[in-house]
């Protein structure tokens, strides 16, 4: 059938040399297009190339429909082209379709056809050419030029050396600036002019080593804002090598950089303060100390802790108490320099890290400064908020070389200046870690030594001055520790509060004291009282239960009165509910209350009034030179005085002589303790004493 179609010489056509269809068939088989014949829609001819592109022998080709290799959604496309070239007068067709390999991938195809009629029947010729990479290409050009159109990504093409040559719509979105407008120019017409000429030149030496950079820069639009962008720049080289062009592409980071930043900003500030906190506290303290090291420059640490600050949340409330801490972190900033560092740890507490101070001198001079500055009253509203700072500090490197150690002995001299009283400061030395170390082992014993039976309870009388009669005596704890000897209160009562321990022994204090009180008046003095120290640590904890102590008097026969319970001028400054429902609950029950230490805190007319305060007690170091100093006399004198206009009783602390004994008298001073009459004693002796 083939051949006889390519048997031109026959029919009705003219006659044609015999080399025709030769050559014809050797045109056809070498053209890198396909070529087919069609005759009622099946194939009668097909090229080498055809067989190639659809993956058929072709002896399978020849007698296949053409609609075979047709994906069947466009069977009807082929159809419509077959009938358009067969009806039309000199039929040609020109179309893109899709044809099926023999493994059923399919791939884009063009068709040029034509028809023509020999012995009275209708053929098709057509020639069909792979077009896939083609459209490929279109593809991708296609979508290079949307995304160069619509992407919100800004893109920049530049010569080598800079001049712009073309921008996309994102370019003036981002920076104001219209394609005409920066035609022809430098890109450093978006130049902010923060970046200097090393920053510049480095990304240069890099694009023309590398090709490439990438990196943020500060720019500015066209209206004089300031953004930032982040920009990669690509080069693109001839086949030579050489540079065609640079083609830069951008995005405006300027929000997600702020986002960043305050996301940064809330990790490492404090919210209430703006304060660096903890977290920047320790980078910053690394990176001071790093520069210390390489400098040889001292460093000194502060560490600070609010004395008082709860009476003002407790009073004011935590609204308040918020604003006083926000008061108290710009003093503080106002009060150090620039280069120093101000930061809130956490609650009440706050560091500074102050760089270049030399001398001991320079450092107590800024303890000074600060304890000052945070003294000062606080507005808040329509009341006033009183607070103190207890400070410690420590020294790099004569301290320590860690950041670690540093703070901790900069913790451990504040406890330090916190036990000397409300705006004290301490400097760190080694004694202090020694004492820590100390404190660490007592507390791991104290647990015991209730059980092992090593606390006793030694008495010092209390004076009647007009008539040196004893009319009360002082319960006072002591700790006879097997290894350090007979322990005072001072240095253990803190790790009993802390531990909580405070609470079992105060009770079994009681229980003892009580005991003695009932033999004592029983066998020598029936109007003998006993004053009792209690903690605010016993008094806040909920397992001290005022009913008990008061069914433990019950038991032994004596009267409520008996008992003169002694707070500290803390606790009257920082009461809790708790407290005040609790000592309220004694003073009821006919219990007097004292207040230790007078005169050594904050204490005022008001707190007394507040508690309804039985006797307040003059401390020692009001005393000891009474005798010699003037001032100290007219001290007392006006305590005396202001206590009895208020209707409260005094008590004199650490009378050491007769001198001291008959000023204290004529003054009118009604009770008095120490040395000149006895010191502290165990029971036994006490018992002695009140015999004779």
């Amino acid at each position: 059938m083939t051949s006889a179609i390519f048997d031109l010489s026959s029919g009705d056509t003219a006659p044609q040399p015999p080399w025709t269809e030769a050559m014809f068939r050797g045109l056809a088989e070498n053209l890198v297009v396909g070529i087919y014949l069609l005759e009622e829609g099946r194939f009668r001819y097909v090229n080498e190339r055809m067989v190639q592109m659809l993956g058929y022998s072709r002896t399978v080709l020849l007698g296949k429909s053409l609609q075979e290799l047709v994906p069947a959604d466009e069977h009807q496309l082929v159809r419509e082209k077959i009938r358009q070239t067969l009806q039309a007068e000199n039929g040609k067709v020109h179309y893109e379709r899709r044809a099926k390999r023999h493994d059923g991938s399919l791939f884009d195809v063009e068709v040029f056809g034509s028809s023509f009629t020999w012995n009275g029947k209708q053929f098709i010729a057509a020639v069909m050419v792979d077009v896939s990479d083609r459209k490929s290409i279109e593809a991708e050009a296609h979508f290079s030029s949307m995304m160069y159109h619509r992407s919100s990504q800004a893109m920049v093409v530049t010569n080598p050396n800079g001049v712009i040559l073309t921008v996309n719509p994102a370019f003036t979105d981002i920076t104001g600036y219209s394609l005409d407008e920066v035609l022809g120019q430098r890109l450093n017409v978006l130049s902010s002019g923060r970046h200097d000429a090393a920053f510049y030149k480095e990304m240069w030496r890099s694009l023309t080593e590398n090709g490439t950079w990438e990196g943020e820069v500060w720019n500015r639009r066209k209206n004089g804002e300031i953004y930032i962008e982040r920009l990669s720049i690509t080069t693109t080289y001839s086949d030579k090598g050489t540079p065609r062009c640079r083609i830069g592409l951008f995005s405006d980071v300027t929000e997600h950089k702020k986002a960043q930043e305050h996301i940064w900003r809330q990790a490492r500030h404090d919210h209430l303060t703006g304060l660096p906190n903890r977290y920047l506290f320790n980078e910053c303290l690394a990176s001071k100390l790093d520069y210390a090291e390489r400098a040889k420059t001292g460093l000194v640490l502060l560490y600070l802790d609010l004395d008082f600050f709860k009476e003002v949340n407790d009073t004011l409330g935590h609204a308040w108490g918020d604003e006083l801490l926000r008061q108290v972190a710009a003093r503080l900033s106002k009060c150090v320099r620039k280069t120093d560092l101000v930061a809130r740890l956490g609650g009440d507490e706050f560091c500074i890290i102050a760089d270049g101070l030399a001398t001991d001198t320079e450092i107590e001079a800024l303890c000074k400064k600060v304890a000052q500055t945070i003294a000062e009253p606080y507005p808040l509203g329509e009341s006033q908020g009183t607070v103190s700072a207890s400070i410690g500090a420590s020294v790099y490197p004569r301290d320590a070389v860690e950041a670690d150690d540093l703070i901790h002995n900069a913790d451990l001299a504040m406890y330090a200046a916190k036990r000397r009283g409300p705006s004290e400061y301490a400097l760190y030395d080694s004694s202090m870690r020694r004492d820590a170390l100390f404190r660490s082992e007592l507390s791991r014993d104290l647990a015991e030594a209730l059980e092992k039976e090593q606390l006793r309870l030694y008495y010092q009388p209390i004076y009647d001055l007009k008539t040196r009669a004893v009319c009360k005596v002082e319960a006072l704890l002591r700790w006879e520790h097997p290894q350090k000897g007979m322990l005072r209160p001072i240095q253990f009562l803190p790790q009993a509060e802390d531990s909580g321990l405070i609470v079992d022994i105060g009770e079994w204090v009681f229980r003892q004291a009580t005991q003695m009180l009932q033999h004592w008046r029983k066998e020598y003095s029936p109007h003998l009282r006993l004053a009792l120290n209690v903690s605010p640590v016993q008094l806040m904890d909920k397992r001290m239960q005022p009913h008990g102590w008061l069914e433990q008097l019950d038991t032994l026969g004596l009267p409520h009165d008996c008992i003169v319970l002694e707070i500290t001028e803390s606790l009257l400054l920082e009461m809790d509910p708790v407290v005040s429902e609790k000592l309220q609950v004694f003073r009821s029950a006919g219990m007097s209350v004292a207040l230790d230490d007078f005169c050594t805190g904050y204490s005022s007319v008001a707190h007394l009034k507040r508690l309804h305060i039985d006797y307040v007690k003059i401390d020692h170091s009001f005393i000891h030179q009474v005798e010699i100093r003037e001032d100290q006399r007219a001290l007392c004198d006006a305590i005396i005085m202001m206590a009895h206009r208020l209707g409260l009783e005094v008590v004199a602390e650490g009378i050491s002589s007769a001198t001291q004994y008959e000023f204290l008298l004529q003054m009118g001073c009604d009770y008095g303790q120490g040395v000149h009459f006895f010191g502290a004693m165990p029971a036994v002796q006490i018992d002695k004493l009140l015999k004779e």
